[in-house]
């Protein structure tokens, strides 16, 4: 089924439209694009000093609680550890520390070389005995050792060794335990309501985290790092703090600045309308009045030439189809004397045999006659222009049947869609007269080498046969397509059909569906095309009828042909 064309207008006002529209669409997107890009790198930009700034302040932390516990490992209060903090003064000592800090430390105390906690910052814990858990970090610290045991909940030891001023040995162990919330708010201070933030280890394992960190992770983010670089010759502990922002709300800002371009081509388009529409009116007017010319010329042939007016194309136009008329009359006298040397040629070939036979019998007769001796001179001069007539009835046969023949074709590059078309054109009278709808489906060029005259006569034989056998409002369609290396002419209808046992014979001569018909037509057709190493067939078409598919060598192959012969 073909595909309805769309009017010239709408084209035209669409091509309007995109020239118009085209250039602010790329203009509206490479700016989009690039605001997006800007504004995603400077979060990016943005969030990985954010990043940079929390390792360092929990560098600075770390250090500071280090040295912290470094430094009073070595007062003279801590060696009251030696005789158990009799008078207190050590406990005194560790809960003002606590008190003057506030939140940094959740406990301080003093164990000896058995364990037992000897003072404290929280009494309760006087005379405990602890197990210090495995160190899991250390560093030195002005010539100390300190270490770090895995945290736990939101707490973190931090362990030193008391040294013993007289024996130089270790009197015991000075323990802190961090407020790891400490670390937890300088993270949540560097993540935006956006996003989450989180200290990872070597390892990969996550130290703390804020609340949103486990949501975003699951969304689509944008992702900032920054590894510890220390701080005031503390190298740190390879810890990396990461920051994560939700991207789609990261990017807000952007979506916000692409409705606004929308709204500008939305108002571009109605503007580009306004403009496009009375401009396509302007040039498809005289087009439109150049096809009511032409759908009212082929109906009640008017002789009046179309009107001029519009662009100089326009005009041109107007001046092309006049001469179109000229061709399509002349055309017509062509058809004419074509279908006038068809029907010699059927008639040739359909009495050669029923004439030849009566006028070899009457020569033979007549030749019989004249050897009689009893003759008269009369009947020797009758016998004579009998022979003499039968020799010029013979002749005349001769001589009609050899025009029936199809010459040898003339193989020159065609336009096979050309030819569908003038062909359609042609007979576009006779299929009216039966309200029979003729269309011609030709959208590209397709050419070959071939004898235009001879598959003119072929597509004409084709479509008269398929006029004369459908019934009124029937439909013909003559297409033109290209198969691998070979062009194909396809002419449908939506008649009777040819059932299976007639294609057989369909090509045969003296063959016929019709009433009165001949029978020679589809037999010169299938001769013309295999003088042009081509195929002819029939099967059933898509309208349920009859459809003839011719199969022509294109141009390369056919030059192949020719070289050969």
């Amino acid at each position: 089924m073909l595909k309805k064309a769309l009017p010239i207008h709408h084209i035209m006002v669409g091509a309007f439209l995109l020239a118009g529209l085209l250039p602010s669409v790329l203009i509206t997107g490479l700016a989009f694009y690039e605001a997006r890009d800007a504004l995603r790198t400077e979060i990016q930009r943005y969030m990985e000093s954010q990043a940079a700034a929390a390792s360092d302040e929990i560098d600075r932390m770390m250090l500071e609680r280090m040295q912290n516990i470094a430094s009073w490992s070595n007062l003279e209060v801590m060696q009251d550890v030696r005789i158990g903090d009799i008078d207190k003064r050590l406990s005194k000592f560790l809960d003002n520390l606590k008190i003057s800090y506030g939140e940094v430390y959740r406990e301080l105390y003093v164990i000896d070389t058995q364990g037992i906690v000897v003072a404290s910052s929280n009494p309760n814990q006087i005379g405990m005995k602890i197990r210090l858990l495995d160190p899991w970090l250390s560093t030195n610290i002005s010539k100390t050792n300190i270490r770090l045991s895995k945290l736990q909940y939101d707490r973190i030891p931090i362990s030193v060794n008391i040294p013993d001023l007289i024996t130089g040995e270790s009197a015991g162990t000075l323990v802190a335990i961090f407020n790891w919330e400490q670390v937890h708010r300088v993270l949540e201070s560097a993540a935006s309501a956006r996003g989450g933030s989180a200290l990872i280890d070597a390892e990969g394992n996550v130290l703390s985290s804020t609340s949103r960190w486990e949501k975003t992770l699951q969304a689509k983010k944008l992702t900032a790092n920054a590894v510890s670089n220390g701080y005031q010759g503390f190298s740190g502990f390879n810890w990396h703090v990461s920051i994560i922002q939700n991207r789609a709300q990261a990017l807000t800002p952007v979506r916000h600045m692409a409705y606004i371009f929308i709204g500008l081509l939305v108002l571009s388009v109605l503007l580009a309308m306004a403009i496009a529409v009375p401009v396509a009116t302007a040039i498809t007017n005289p087009l439109a009045k150049l096809t009511r010319f032409a759908s009212g010329f082929m109906r009640t042939q008017n002789e009046l030439a179309p009107q001029l007016g519009g662009p100089e194309e326009i005009n041109q136009l107007s001046q092309a189809f006049n001469k179109m008329i000229s061709d399509l009359e002349l055309s017509k006298e062509n058809l004419t004397r074509a279908a006038k040397l068809a029907v010699a040629g059927e008639m040739a070939a359909a009495m050669s045999h029923e004439v030849r036979t009566p006028l070899g019998i009457l020569r033979s007769s007549a030749q019989v006659l004249l050897r009689e001796p009893n003759l008269s001179q009369e009947g020797k001069e009758v016998c004579g222009f009998i022979i003499n007539e039968t020799e010029r009835l013979n002749k005349l046969v001769s001589t009609l049947i050899d025009s029936a023949r199809p010459r040898t074709p003339e193989l020159l590059p065609t336009d096979l869609s050309e030819i569908a078309q003038q062909s359609v054109a042609m007979l576009r009278m006779q299929a009216q007269k039966k309200n029979i709808s003729l269309t011609c489906d030709s959208p590209a060029q397709i050419s070959a080498l071939c004898d235009a005259e001879q598959i003119t006569q072929v597509l004409l034989n084709l479509i008269l046969n398929a006029i004369q056998i459908l019934p009124e409002n029937g439909k013909i369609l003559v297409s033109i397509a290209q198969s691998m290396e070979s062009a194909v002419i396809i002419v449908a209808d939506n008649g009777p059909g040819v059932t299976p046992e007639q294609r057989t014979q369909i090509f045969d001569p003296f063959f016929t569906q019709r009433a009165g018909g001949v029978g020679l037509g589809l037999a010169v057709a299938r001769q013309i095309v295999l003088a042009h190493h081509g195929t002819i067939n029939v099967s059933s078409s898509k309208m349920e009828g009859a459809e003839f598919r011719i199969t022509l060598p294109m141009l390369a192959q056919n030059h192949t042909h020719e070289g050969h012969e």
